[in-house]
């Protein structure tokens, strides 16, 4: 009898700690339900998106002249300073003229009596072309005299050219700027032998302004842009080593169709104004290259987009306030988003944060996403905020001891 009620009483205590426990749990939500997870959504909007992408180039002379000695002499003098800006037809170099000199006297003498054998051939013509007629002179000493003018004549014109060549040399003894731009450094020294033999550079003389730079693109790249590549203007935008844009653009003008068979790349050139001449050839530099642009295209964040056996895909939020998947074609990543052109309508609000609590025909809780690191757009102080004397705001105090009365 005592072992019947001792089971009795163990019985019911079970029975009362159940209960006990199940009035002690707190309900998930209203109805016993779990609340919906809360996910943070853009909307996507359709527009006009910009081609761009971010790569190296280098600096290049817009034009770029070696100047040379182009007759054998010795550098008299040095006339330009090292580095300076010069200008077409400005003076750089000063080579012996008197070797030159004397070869254009010789040139010229060898003229005069070109010259004098001429007009000597030339009277006897003459008189042969007045006796012909009267048979005083012989067929054969007709012809004589005429061909006697003509290589007369030839030996003149040929006089004449060396003159002329002559007069050229000597004129390269004066060594010019052949262009507008900066002078670089002399190869040679004054008393050096210049031109024997070959045309020895003196300096070189670099236009930079404009400038060009020159970058490429990996043929992978390259078609894509061309196959998303609905129009819009192609630009280059320079960024300075502490990363800030350079005060003027570039135009493209130059996109090679050759592909470079040791890189793999497309060869192309954009055209950069450098009206201070800061910028100098040689440098490497980063480009923020734009080249055209996708007409209906959405920017969609990388953090939203998501792919499995089937594609690319991302998680809306639909007007029933539940999750759905939209398959997408983002074929290209700009920054730190997707250019998205097709599977979207826009509007859609797109779960780019809380996608690992979302799921598909389920409900969720959409507010506006903010970007790692970008400060919420909320008025006031965020609600774990404290004032600066460390101690929680009056409010907060009191709200926290309703609940704690409640």
């Amino acid at each position: 009898m005592t072992m019947h009620i001792r089971t009795l009483a163990v019985a019911g205590a079970i029975l009362l700690l159940s209960a006990c426990g199940k009035g002690g749990e707190a309900s998930p939500g209203a109805g016993g339900a779990m609340p919906p997870p809360d996910v943070g959504v853009i909307v996507a909007k359709k527009s006009s998106v910009p081609l761009q992408q971010e790569m190296v180039g280098r600096l290049a002379p817009f034009r770029s002249a070696d100047v040379r000695a182009r007759v054998p002499g010795v550098v008299q003098k040095r006339v330009y300073e090292e580095g300076s800006d010069v200008r077409k037809g400005e003076v750089l170099f000063l080579i012996d003229p008197a070797p030159l000199r004397a070869a254009l006297g010789q040139a010229q003498g060898s003229l005069a009596q070109a010259q004098a054998s001429y007009a000597n051939a030339k009277a006897n013509a003459d008189r042969a072309r007045q006796l012909l007629p009267q048979k005083f002179i012989s067929k054969s000493d007709y012809d004589n005299a005429l061909a006697s003018e003509r290589s007369s004549a030839a030996a003149v014109q040929a006089a004449k050219a060396s003159v002329d060549s002559a007069q050229i040399n000597l004129g390269y003894a004066t060594v010019r700027s052949p262009i507008d731009g900066r002078a670089g450094k002399q190869q040679v020294t004054e008393g050096a032998l210049v031109g024997e033999g070959a045309a020895t550079l003196l300096t070189t003389v670099d236009q930079i302004e404009p400038l060009y730079v020159n970058f490429s693109m990996s043929v992978s790249e390259f078609e894509q842009v061309r196959r998303l590549q609905s129009g819009g203007e192609s630009g280059v935008q320079v960024l300075l080593p502490d990363g800030t844009p350079y005060a003027h653009a570039g135009v493209l003008d130059f996109s090679g169709d050759v592909v470079d068979p040791a890189t793999g790349s497309v060869a192309l050139r954009a055209r950069l104004p450098n009206p201070d001449k800061h910028l100098l050839p040689g440098t490497y530099v980063t480009l923020q290259v734009t080249l055209g642009e996708v007409s209906n295209a959405f920017l969609i964040p990388q953090a939203a987009v998501q792919r499995d056996a089937q594609g690319a895909y991302v998680l809306v939020v639909g007007q029933d306030g539940k999750v759905a998947r939209k398959d997408i074609v983002a074929d290209r990543a700009q920054g730190s988003d997707w250019i998205v052109t097709k599977g979207l309508a826009g509007g859609e609000q797109v779960i780019a944060s809380g996608l690992q609590k979302a799921q598909p025909g389920q409900p969720a809780k959409a507010s506006p996403w903010q970007p790692p690191g970008a400060q919420p757009a909320a008025a006031g102080k965020p609600a774990d905020a404290k004032p600066a004397d460390g101690k929680p705001a009056e409010g907060k105090q009191q709200d926290g001891d309703a609940a704690k009365k409640d």
